[in-house]
């Protein structure tokens, strides 16, 4: 997925020296400008789902690019699946109801492994 932030866009193409999934593991979803923190909540070695965690500010800075905030799991939190493509990198997948098969979608999140990062963009 190709992003309007530079960061995500780079977050999106991390895909050497990637950790592998691990249930309980942080995992970053990157939208065009905004990221959501999640959690690996299964992996079956081919489909991976991430559940969003609540995240609450703590930095006290308001309409600003300077944020941090405190995570805990959200048992009520989107999930979100994702599958490998040929570089390695993380493809948003839905399920079709019908045939039970998962199909990459044409856009969507990217997903980033190993830690987990929120961030909202103002702008917008």
């Amino acid at each position: 997925m190709r992003t309007a932030n530079f960061h995500n866009d780079v977050y999106n193409r991390m895909t050497i020296g990637a950790p592998e999934p691990e249930v309980g593991m942080g995992a970053t979803v990157t939208h065009w400008t905004d990221r959501d923190a999640g959690t690996v909540i299964a992996w079956d070695g081919d489909i991976i789902a991430i559940q969003e965690d609540d995240a609450k500010r703590t930095d006290g800075c308001g309409m600003s690019d300077a944020q941090s905030y405190e995570y805990s799991a959200d048992p009520n939190g989107r999930v979100w699946y994702f599958r490998r493509d040929k570089s390695n990198a993380w493809r948003f997948v839905t399920r079709n109801e019908k045939t039970g098969r998962w199909n990459i979608a044409k856009s969507g999140p990217g997903l980033v492994l190993g830690f987990r990062r929120k961030y909202y963009d103002f702008s917008f």
